[in-house]
């Protein structure tokens, strides 16, 4: 065999399960050798570059199965809310990004529990700025706030209706207060000035800088399309592959518009094909079926408590519409990536692919349900039962102030018992995958291991500023490590049909890799290592000058396996 290109020795390799392994050799971009330090050592040539663990863990790069990339690098560009928790915070931020004169103000990260009443309106965004259009998307993007300008640059009135699938916030005497939730952003969105190819390229850039230094070398873009202030990603994919400068490995899925039925179907086919032919291989759909729970628009089996009349939220596709696309993209081998955040969309996408399998049988794609705030119990086998695959954010599992004063009030005790059920869905034998949804929140998956795996916040988010976020939120729903692991790579690349290339370490696997700064030993571990060096296909793309590889930082107790 030739000499390989790099070794790493002395690592804790977690492959993704936790293996006796302790070495690797690269050539070529690709793993081929993998064993004991004394092995791959004698594998090396004077011209190998050497990378000693120091006993810190190895893993697959990180895969994030569900984020918005190209978002998050324009938010990092702009005005971005989610450094800051306080309204003083957001007012110095906005007011600074108004100070470079830009016709529009457009940012995003806000979140509701900042605001009186759990939503912000218009008056305060009017003192800030006064003189021109402004608009923020919360940092779920399923709300818009917007001032005074903005309503009127887009004609929106007391009187305006509300679009489907979206509502245009009132006050108790009718009055538009400058809250837009899901497509009802779109009344004001439509009319701001279109972002230019150039600032979009560097804003992807950015967001690949930003996630390489977070040890992700791969992901899943949620959202091929045009959705609320988030420009359609896919022209600067191709743009980026085409100019050499996007390096990560990159799927995605086509997004549906809400307002379709299935006569939409054949524009979608003719979408995948051009996206295809333009060499990026989309073979999944993305299907939002509900809204949020904090804004009432996600789909309940019982209604909301504490809002009268009794709301139970949107289906934002009728079910029977629903299970005819399902299976026609089934029968296409398409997968469908569902949005479902409340108990009966999720039942509603399950009863899809339920549907798909009846008329199609069991050789279709493999689907996916991301989110999954409530499963109703009699559901969670159904995953299994139908091959679907649960995708999950774990950094939303967690007591935080939103949540406990927002959120959990509208659904009640009960409810609250089926609140991201990860630990029941697993032992129920689902296939499990984990994303961030960033920018929604950080998509540091450290930080999202973390929360999987103690169902508390990560010491140093900014936005868990409640005693309650440090205490577990349904301790019986966490996870292992080596489960919670396997799902943010193996678990990823499966569900995106790419796991015979990514997600392990093992012989003629890409060699993309995250080399941590301490070993896993425990839960609490994922708080108190950070990524020491990312590789992707042998090359080193991030390396942490403040950490030495040499120098772990010790593991707090056996490994949970």
């Amino acid at each position: 065999m030739s000499a390989p290109d790099l070794i790493v020795t002395g690592a804790q390799v977690w492959a993704p399960a936790l293996s006796a392994d302790t070495a690797l050799a690269v050539r070529d971009g690709r793993i081929v050798a993998v064993g004991s330090d004394t092995a791959i050592q004698a594998l090396a040539a004077p011209t190998t570059e050497r990378i000693d663990a120091g006993g810190a863990a190895l893993l697959p790069g990180f895969h994030d199965a569900h984020i918005h990339a190209l978002a998050g690098g324009l938010a990092l560009l702009g005005c971005d809310l989610e450094t800051e928790h306080s309204l003083d915070g957001y007012g110095r931020l906005i007011r600074d990004t108004a100070a470079l004169g830009e016709p529009w103000v457009i940012g995003a990260g806000w979140f509701g529990d900042v605001f009186p009443g759990g939503l912000p309106t218009r008056e305060l965004l009017d003192e800030w700025v006064p003189d021109r259009p402004a608009v923020l998307t919360s940092h779920d993007a399923h709300g818009v706030w917007v001032n005074t300008r903005a309503l009127e640059r887009a004609g929106i009135t007391d009187e305006t209706p509300d679009p489907p699938a979206g509502r245009i916030v009132r006050d108790a005497a009718g009055v538009a207060t400058g809250m837009l939730l899901d497509t009802a952003g779109e009344l004001v969105t439509r009319h701001a000035p279109p972002r230019g190819a150039a600032e979009m390229r560097r804003a992807l850039r950015a967001a690949q800088d930003r996630l390489f230094s977070l040890g992700i070398t791969s992901w899943h873009d949620a959202i091929l399309g045009d959705y609320l202030t988030l420009p359609d990603s896919l022209p600067t994919y191709l743009e980026t592959r085409a100019d050499g400068s996007l390096l990560a490995r990159v799927t995605g899925s086509m997004w549906w518009p809400p307002t379709a039925g299935p006569a939409y179907l054949p524009e979608m086919f003719a979408r995948i094909e051009a996206a295809q032919a333009a060499g990026f291989a989309v073979s999944s759909v993305k299907i939002m079926q509900d809204g949020i729970c904090e804004n009432c628009t996600a789909a309940l089996i019982d209604p909301y408590i504490g809002v009268s009349p009794a709301v139970r939220g949107d289906s934002v596709i009728p079910p029977a519409d629903l299970a005819q696309i399902t299976a026609t993209l089934d029968a296409a081998g398409l997968s469908v990536h569902f949005h479902g955040v409340g108990d009966r969309a999720v039942r509603e996408c399950l009863d899809a692919v339920a549907a798909a399998r009846a008329r199609n049988g069991n050789a279709g794609a493999r689907h996916q349900i991301a989110h999954l705030d409530l499963v109703d119990p009699a559901d969670i086998a159904r995953f299994a039962e139908l091959g679907v695959t649960a995708n999950l954010q774990p950094l939303w599992a967690r007591n935080d102030q939103e949540i406990l004063e927002r959120k959990l009030p509208l659904l009640g005790a009960e409810r609250a018992k089926s609140h991201f059920p990860f630990g029941s869905l697993h032992r129920a034998g689902a296939h499990l995958a984990m994303g961030s949804d960033w920018p929604v929140t950080s998509p540091d998956p450290l930080w999202g291991l973390h929360t999987a795996c103690t169902r508390t916040a990560p010491a140093a988010d900014v936005h868990a500023l409640n005693p309650d976020s440090r205490i577990p939120a349904r301790a019986a729903e966490q996870l292992s490590p080596e489960v919670a692991i396997r799902a943010y790579t193996l678990g990823s690349a499966e569900i995106a049909g790419v796991a015979d290339q990514l997600g392990r370490i093992g012989i003629g696997a890409l060699a993309d890799l995250v080399l941590l700064s301490g070993p896993i030993g425990g839960p609490g571990d994922f708080d108190r290592v950070r990524v020491a060096r990312t590789i992707l296909g042998g090359t080193t793309v991030y390396a942490d000058t403040t950490t030495n590889d040499r120098d772990p930082a010790p593991a707090s107790q056996p490994a949970r396996v």
